[in-house]
This record gives structure tokens, C-alpha cells and sequence, in this order.
């Protein structure tokens, strides 16, 4: 008899193999495995009391906490839809994704409430109102819930192309859309990762990485897969990372670049505190290659780049090491390390086409944009065809991710295309002045934007953070540039500034800064 591929397949094994191991930890709160799926099993009964159904949708609003875990497994094992939020999103924000979606419930945590009781009337669609804590006015109790009801629930059948989550994007640029994932797409997404990456029972992972984010990645499921133990922190400050990693003994994290550099500028008596070995996946954004070398230099981890979007379950490359990399330089190797790689054995194919759709030579320099078609790419966009048939062509999902593929195959980002600077009929890529900024001893973060201009239509702007105590100019930034890329690439301008605007998942929000400041004319 076949059995669906679904991520609770992975529960069931742990259940049977781990149940006295620790599997989440909490601050003072620890569960096994056993008391984890005990848990899971209530909150599943007590869904199904409150008249949730098969394919009925459940909102998630929290931070990284044990809670918020729980319903990775509570909801999809009754067949239920799990819509994880983005808690940053202001009131307006999730009014719209709720209604969207159609959400029958939604399980807030606490700092949330208020935001979503200032919205209660207008949501006709959601009937059920959980707190993730202690009681609320108005709020069905978690807690009590679960404390209150049996483990005992009625398990749905499942069709591996059932809809396990939609996941809505950051609608930076437009309305978020609502991905749909189904089961088998973030089934194989994990057994991709574990085909490149080794990881074992005895492995702690940390959670800085939002859940609601792709799903964690699939780590949400990955780490249960494994039997690993997941060590949650609800706020990804660069202080209570340093400690965790520590305290905890962690071994596994995923992160966005920006929440690298912030360990990295850690205060030294936190940084101390940070244990050798950890090996993280980085994605959102390619890291710079100064990045990655003080990581695996100075701290003594293991990087390991991929990339993905949210519409593809996430990952499909991973930038693999090669025995042609030992003989590199600890700088060369950085170089290599901060491309996106190449594709992940099941993930599907991937190419990297022309505006004809032909496949561009891999020469490390053609410009195309990445499509990939296959097992986990999604389903489509939640009721939107319109948007899922403009993203989805001929069978190919096209990321809107401008890139080149180096003659080893190995593929490297250069831009979003909207992001890509056309100066003077030359395209720039603000990445790669980035990387190039990054490299200065002064400058902790930095994000390239195109700023119109009189002369040449359009001209890089470097929108710069510095490190701690230290100072530079506008012009010895150019000049730096100016040494070491083509001078069309060297910025017009430089602004110097307290911090970048990001989202949750530490992107930078590129359209902002173009917005305070879309018109240059200086020359």
C-alpha cells in the first residue's frame, strides 16, 4: 500500500524512535519528543472540537516559539490548511491575508492581539480565536485547551498533492500572494537538504531563522526527521544567539546574511561565548565572500549557501564543496562559496534562460533569469490564477532572479532584474558593488539601489552602515570601488545611515530606500 509523502510521515518515526530524547526547548521549557507529540495530539482534538475540518485554513501569527512548532504538526495531521504569518506585518496587513486565505482560525501570539482585535470586524471569515498563552479577553486559552483535551483525534486521510501550507510572500511590490505547498513539495524539499547535508540525532539546531519563513525552510519538519532537538528563540537578537549557541551546544542554524554580520559584530563577550563547528545554511540574500571568511576563519564555522524562494518549498541549489575547492585560497574559496550553486539532486531542473527562453552559455557572464521546474515547485498562487499564470510558463516557474552560470555550472545570483542598475546602457549589479563595499574595513552593512540621473539615466547609490568606531568618506569608498571593478560601476553616491530597512527574513527592503531619494541630478 502507498503512503502519501507528507512531512507527518516524519513524525510518525519519531514518535516510535525518539520519544524520551529532548525535542524542543524553550527558554526554562523543555518536552520530548513524547510530551512534544502529546501536545501536537490535544491541540489536534481540540481543533477538531472547535469544528475545524479537513482543508479548512488555520492562521499562525508568533515568533519562534514551542507553540507556534506545534502547529507544523496539529493542524496538517487533520488535514487542515497551516497559514504561517509574517508577525511584523502591520493590522492592515494581516485583515488582508486572512480574508484572503479565508482563515477559520487564527493563533496569536500575545504582542499580537492587540493588532488583530483592532481588525475583528472586519474578518467575517475567521470564527475561531485562539492566545497562545494565558487567557485573553474574548480568546480561546491554549493552554487550557490542550490541558483540557484528550490525545485522541481523528487522523485524515491525505493526498500527498493536498495543500499542507500557504505561505504569502512579502508583497513588497504589490498584494502578498498565498503559495500553496502541498505535502509531497515540502516532503521532498527535506529529503533533498538531508541528501547534501549530514545531520544526526545528536544535532541542536537554533532557531533565528522565522518558522513562518518557507516554513522554516522545511527545518521545521527536517529536525524532527532527524531526530534532532530544536532550541527556539523567539527573538533573534545578535546578544541572545551568542548565549544560546553556547548554553545550548548548538550545532545547526539557518540564517539571512544580516543576521550573520550581526554575530559577527556581536560585543566580544558575547562572541566568546560562541562555540567552533556550528554549520549553517544562509539564503535570502547572496553573503558577501568578507562575510563568509571571517565566519569560517575566525569563528571556525561551516557555511553553506543555498537559495531558493518560497514558491519552490524553498531550496533548489546549494552550493556544494568540490575536491577542486581544497586547493583554493581562504579567499578564492569565499568567492565560490557566495554563488548559489548548483541544483539539489531531486529538487528538478533548473536553467537559466535568455528572453527568448534559450539557455545562456555558461561563460560566468551572460545575464538570464533562473527558472526551474519540478517537484517543488508549487502548486500555484492561492486564488490567483492570473499571478500563478504569469509566474508559471510552459511548466517552468520563472523566479524573476538575474544570474550567470560559471563554466563549473555553478550558479550565481547577481540580481533581482529590478534590481539590476542600467547606467549609461551598461548593467551594473548592485550585488556585486556590495560585495565590493563590504570588503572595506569600515563598513558593517551596506545596500546599492539605482537613483535616476540626468546624464546617465540611472547611477548606483550605496546606502552604507559603518562598524562601530569606525569612520570613512564618501570619497574613499569610491575610490575603493573605483580599484577594484570597472569605474561605470563605482557609486555616484554615498549616504550614510544608522541601518538598512529589512524584512522579518533580514532582506533588505531595497524599495524603501529607492523611495526616500528617487530623483538625483547631481553629475
Amino acid at each position: 500500500m502507498e503512503i502519501a509523502l507528507s512531512p507527518i510521515e516524519f513524525a510518525r518515526r519519531a514518535r516510535r524512535l525518539y520519544a524520551g530524547k529532548e525535542a524542543v526547548v524553550e527558554g526554562g521549557k523543555r518536552f520530548t519528543y513524547a510530551e512534544f507529540f502529546d501536545r501536537c495530539d490535544r491541540w489536534s482534538a481540540a481543533l477538531q472540537g472547535l469544528g475545524v475540518t479537513q482543508g479548512d485554513r488555520v492562521a499562525y501569527i508568533a515568533p519562534n516559539t514551542h507553540t507556534h512548532l506545534e502547529g507544523y504538526y496539529a493542524v496538517p495531521q487533520t488535514g487542515a490548511v497551516l497559514v504561517p504569518i509574517n508577525y511584523r506585518l502591520l493590522a492592515e496587513d494581516f485583515e488582508y491575508i486572512l480574508n484572503h486565505c479565508g482563515a477559520k482560525a487564527v493563533c496569536v501570539h500575545p504582542d499580537y492581539i492587540p493588532a488583530i482585535d483592532s481588525i475583528r470586524d472586519k474578518l467575517p471569515k475567521v470564527e475561531i480565536y485562539v492566545a497562545l498563552s494565558e487567557s485573553q479577553d474574548g480568546w480561546q486559552d491554549y493552554e487550557k485547551m490542550i490541558a483540557d483535551s484528550k490525545p485522541d483525534f481523528t487522523e485524515a486521510e491525505i493526498s500527498e498533492t493536498d495543500l499542507l501550507t500557504i505561505n504569502y510572500t512579502s508583497g513588497t511590490t504589490a498584494r502578498p500572494k498565498g503559495v500553496m505547498i502541498t505535502h509531497r513539495n515540502a516532503y521532498l524539499n527535506i529529503m533533498n537538504t538531508l541528501a547534501h547535508q549530514h545531520l544526526t540525532p545528536a544535532d541542536r539546531y537554533l532557531w533565528t531563522l522565522p518558522m513562518f519563513h518557507a516554513n522554516g525552510w522545511t527545518f521545521t519538519w527536517l529536525n524532527t526527521a532527524r531526530g534532532m532537538t530544536h532550541v527556539c528563540l523567539p527573538k533573534a537578537d545578535p546578544e541572545l544567539i551568542c548565549k544560546a549557541l553556547g548554553d545550548e551546544k548548538i550545532t545547526m542554524l539557518c540564517a539571512a546574511p544580516t543576521v550573520l554580520i550581526s554575530i559577527i559584530n556581536a560585543p566580544k563577550e558575547f562572541r566568546d561565548l560562541i562555540p567552533k563547528g556550528v554549520r549553517l545554511f544562509t539564503a535570502g540574500a547572496p553573503p558577501a565572500a568578507a562575510t563568509i571568511e571571517v565566519l569560517e576563519n575566525e569563528l571556525g564555522w561551516q557555511l553553506t549557501h543555498v537559495y531558493g524562494l518560497t514558491e519552490t518549498a524553498p531550496l533548489i541549489t546549494i552550493c556544494e564543496a568540490r575536491p577542486e575547492h581544497e586547493k583554493l585560497s581562504a579567499e578564492d574559496l569565499a568567492i565560490v562559496k557566495a554563488r548559489q550553486g548548483v541544483e539539489l539532486v531531486g529538487s528538478g531542473e533548473l536553467r537559466v534562460v535568455d528572453e527568448l527562453g534559450d539557455e545562456v552559455p555558461h561563460d560566468g557572464n551572460t545575464l538570464g533569469e533562473i527558472t526551474v521546474r519540478g517537484n517543488v515547485v508549487m502548486k500555484g498562487y492561492y486564488n490567483d490564477v492570473a499571478a500563478t499564470d504569469a509566474a508559471i510558463k510552459n511548466g517552468w516557474f520563472h523566479s524573476g532572479d538575474a544570474a550567470v552560470v560559471h563554466p563549473d555550472g555553478f550558479l550565481e545570483i547577481r540580481d533581482r532584474f529590478k534590481d539590476v542598475i542600467i547606467s549609461g546602457g551598461e548593467n551594473i549589479s548592485s550585488v556585486e558593488v556590495e560585495g565590493c563595499l563590504l570588503r572595506h574595513p569600515a563598513v558593517q552593512e551596506v545596500a546599492v539601489v539605482g537613483m535616476a540621473h540626468e546624464k546617465w539615466g540611472e547611477s548606483p547609490h550605496a546606502f552604507v552602515v559603518l562598524q562601530p568606531d569606525h569612520q570613512t568618506t564618501e570619497d574613499d569608498l569610491k575610490q575603493h570601488v573605483r580599484d577594484a571593478l570597472a569605474h561605470f560601476k563605482t557609486p555616484q553616491w554615498v549616504s550614510f545611515v544608522d541601518e538598512l530597512p529589512k524584512t522579518a527574513t533580514g532582506k533588505v527592503q531595497k524599495f524603501v530606500l529607492r523611495d526616500n531619494k528617487t530623483s538625483i541630478t547631481r553629475q
